[in-house]
């Protein structure tokens, strides 16, 4: 990261947790994705749900080194999501209020129960990939994400809209992010372990939302609406990808490819949920280190690696599928882009040949 630290960010040479025992350091770790697929229903023609985002998700934060990815979703995408990959656990707990059926002897507070039931076997939940407008939908997660803030989770948070659902009164004249329903602001503000990751669009209704001026440049932008959430990150994805706790803001310039294809934020999520993952078990020492680095400091290095990551992940696809790159021809550079920024050509972290 080098110069890329002067806005206060700390030295490189801690930005992968690393430690000598490295079959510890990258084992032991959980990661839910809470999906909350958009799952639109025309009972005379077919069953329309996007199960892409939460896959991709799941599938990156295994591939970065989650030990397991769970998918937490409905019944209608757990199917289709388990045929893509063995390696995932799918677990078809939500439900859409109109799937809700007397018959099913399930309500809002038995499908709470059982998704916070596994709260304790995990370390971040990721909330957004696939996310729908579903009244019940919502107000499941909301649930869930306040009891994974009580528990002291790494969360993070890609669809805005559903930071909005929880934050502010409806305002039936906005777009879809901005289907509101309530005035929580408790929900992730000043939650200094939850990273929000809106792209353009998303980032300017949440600064329209809460008051904040986004005319600026973009990294006075960030720093500004992190600062209004009380101390949550913010990464705004774009050129170049913003990331700001407030306080301390700093810019991803890392070379991504030419063509920005639609997922590619949802291989940014879960690396963030393994990085966070990493995190908790930094904190938690579960290897010996010499215990420098605060939870502040440990959340920027998640954030910054996981931008790091993808862009490259971006570069490297790009280089080898030109223009008609997708969302999946990042996943199989993740290991790869994890070796070119943090690893030399022996495999060593922090090796001479590492970028980072």
């Amino acid at each position: 990261m080098g110069s890329k630290l002067a806005s206060g960010f700390p030295s490189s040479r801690y930005v992968v947790f690393r430690d000598d025992n490295a079959s510890i350091e990258w084992n032991m770790q959980h990661i839910v994705i809470l999906h909350l697929t958009h799952q639109w229903i025309n009972r005379l023609i077919h069953t329309n749900s996007y199960t892409g985002a939460p896959f991709f998700s799941a599938n990156a934060s295994a591939l970065l080194g989650a030990d397991l990815s769970h998918i937490i979703c409905e019944p209608g995408a757990a199917a289709v999501i388990k045929s893509y990959s063995p390696n995932l656990m799918v677990h078809p707990y939500m439900r859409q209020s109109n799937h809700l059926t007397k018959e099913d002897g399930e309500d809002e507070d038995s499908i709470v129960k059982r998704v916070e039931g596994m709260l304790d076997r995990l370390h971040v939940i990721v909330v957004g990939p696939g996310l729908g407008r579903d009244e019940l939908m919502q107000r499941t997660a909301g649930r869930v994400v306040r009891a994974a803030r009580e528990k002291g989770m790494g969360i993070v948070v890609d669809a805005v809209s559903f930071v909005l659902h929880f934050m502010f009164e409806a305002d039936s004249k906005e777009p879809d992010a901005l289907l509101l329903i309530s005035a929580d602001p408790s929900l992730v503000r000043s939650y200094k372990n939850a990273i929000l990751t809106p792209n353009i669009v998303e980032f300017t209704r949440l600064c329209k939302a809460l008051n904040v001026d986004a005319s600026t440049d973009p990294a006075t932008a960030c720093e500004r609406l992190a600062k209004a959430l009380d101390g949550v990150t913010v990464i705004q994805k774009g050129k170049a990808d913003n990331l700001s706790n407030g306080e301390k803001t700093e810019v991803c310039d890392i070379e991504g490819g030419l063509k920005r294809s639609g997922g590619q934020g949802d291989t940014l999520t879960g690396c963030l949920g393994t990085f966070l993952a990493w995190k908790k078990a930094y904190m938690e020492r579960l290897w010996d280190h010499d215990n420098s680095l605060s939870e502040e400091e440990l959340t920027a290095y998640a954030a910054f690696g996981a931008s790091a990551i993808t862009r490259t992940c971006s570069r490297l696809a790009f280089e080898e599928k030109g223009r008609h790159m997708q969302a999946s021809d990042l996943q199989p550079q993740i290991q790869r882009a994890f070796q070119i920024l943090f690893e030399d050509e022996t495999g060593e972290l922090e090796g001479k040949g590492a970028k980072l």
